[in-house]
């Protein structure tokens, strides 16, 4: 019979595997379409929460996403979460109120509360892609002294699973904290500063063996990021132009000087193309980026690598009073970009293709935690794990893989034809999209869901 008139029929259904191709290939900076897609029916709210598809996401994506900052302005209009993706899209942050962020890495950000916020100080993590929370107890080193001798703390979150994880889908897993502080003895000029550092591990949800080191100067290293370099080596920047080494693996501590020292400018950490330390020297419109090497019977020492010349890639306006108004804030680890703050709002910089986005109209902020990484909804379907992953090469037979591979080819077609269509189109659905993936368009795009997400093409 043929559909009414005004109505359009209802295209064939796509094959869930099919479905399931085509939404891997959605844009990962956009994750409320995958959000939305969750929300269409029970087969694709499982299809993007099951483990296989998490784990497909970086093989066919390669790096991930920045997703958006956390931060410790005091602006209550501000989220405590701010997304810096191509479409709206939220995370609900613990409350800056009561934690302050410290770090961010492996899926997991890192917490501390604050003093005025309970009598007792307390850790917790977060996992911003499944919401999950652990509190965790301060060292009891910490937690015993004096609130008034204690510089701002800072700590380092990472995956603790076993060597040869990527860290994309290891949500739950076990994870360590590197924590350091330092102790201000301010009642007495004659007495040295002790920086202190140790390792809490969930598996046994101990802390443990405490690291002091004796210093002349304070390591207040709390508004600073960190970066982790290998699987055991922590580096802390701190307000006195030094940067606080933490070896966990062997209890050590050092002090390492910055770069140029004799010169002005604001450092920032970041890693070093080589996965090594490096470090963001910013001065006024231009940027030199560091990194540490060592050569053949030296110690290791500070190599250019590198200078950006801000006047090249940021706007005319953002570069008004650049000597006092332009700062550095933050490096996102695995995506290798800086966030840059300006007189008219803030900006990333992606340090290989230089590419610049403004992704927020605010300004002045003091620090920034970047959260990296592959977003996917949740599963609406306690029994996600009944659904059955993808077999290995090995397992399938000649005929099965040409069919996997037909299909991932028909998605591919499905998807580029239909982009391109909606690209060259208007906002309403184009005429000339594939029935099928018109309708699977309808779906992600539009208010089929029962609710707007706002895209990238309604700018």
């Amino acid at each position: 019979m043929a559909a009414p008139p005004g109505h359009r029929a209802s295209p064939p259904a796509l094959p869930v595997d099919l479905v399931e191709e085509i939404l891997l290939r959605l844009p990962p900076d956009e994750p409320a379409l995958l959000l939305r897609a969750s929300l269409v029916c029970k087969a694709w709210g499982c299809a993007v929460s099951h483990p296989s598809f998490r784990r497909r996401l970086p093989e066919l994506h390669g790096i991930a996403p920045v997703l958006g900052f956390l931060h410790d302005w005091s602006e209550e209009r501000i989220p405590n979460f701010v997304p810096t993706t191509a479409s709206a899209f939220s995370l609900a942050a613990p409350d800056r109120r009561f934690w302050r962020a410290l770090d961010c890495r492996h899926g997991r950000a890192f917490f501390v509360s604050e003093p005025k916020s309970c009598e007792t100080r307390e850790l917790l993590m977060w996992e911003p892609v499944t919401g999950a929370q652990q509190r965790v107890p301060v060292p009891a080193a910490f937690g015993n002294m004096d609130a008034d001798m204690l510089m701002y703390p800072s700590a380092a979150v990472f995956c603790a699973a076993a060597a040869g994880c990527d860290h994309h889908g290891c949500h739950g897993g076990p994870f360590g904290v590197a924590f350091v502080f330092t102790v201000d003895p301010h009642n007495d000029d004659y007495e040295e500063y002790v920086t202190s550092g140790c390792v809490y591990s969930s598996e046994t949800g101990k802390w443990g063996e405490l690291t002091p080191m004796h210093c002349e100067i304070g390591m207040d290293v709390g508004d600073f990021s960190c970066v982790l370099v290998g699987r055991s080596l922590v580096y802390f920047m701190s307000n006195g132009r030094a940067i606080l080494e933490y070896n966990f693996e062997s209890n050590e501590l050092a002090v390492i000087d910055t770069p140029d020292y004799e010169y002005a400018g604001i450092f920032s950490l970041m890693l070093a193309e080589d996965g090594g330390l490096g470090v963001i020297q910013d001065l006024d419109s231009h940027l030199k980026l560091w990194s540490r090497e060592a050569s053949d019977n030296t110690d290791e020492q500070w190599v250019l690598s590198r200078v950006i010349d801000l006047g090249n890639l940021l706007p005319v306006d953002a570069l008004v009073n650049a000597t006092s108004s332009l700062f550095v804030l933050g490096f996102a680890e695995g995506a290798d970009v800086i966030f840059v703050d300006t007189v008219v709002g803030l900006f990333t910089i992606e340090l290989l293709s230089q590419r610049v986005r403004k992704v927020c109209g605010k300004n002045g902020f003091c620090q920034l935690i970047p959260i990296v990484g592959f977003y996917t909804p949740l599963s609406r379907n306690k029994h996600q794990d009944q659904l059955p992953s993808n077999a290995s090469e090995e397992e399938r037979g000649e005929e099965e893989r040409g069919e996997e591979e037909k299909t991932v080819d028909q998605a591919q077609q499905l998807l580029d034809s239909g982009f391109k269509a909606i690209t060259e189109g208007t906002s309403s659905t184009p005429s000339n999209v594939p029935a099928m993936f018109s309708d699977l368009y309808d779906r992600v795009y539009s208010h089929g869901c029962g609710f707007a997400v706002r895209s990238s093409r309604d700018d």
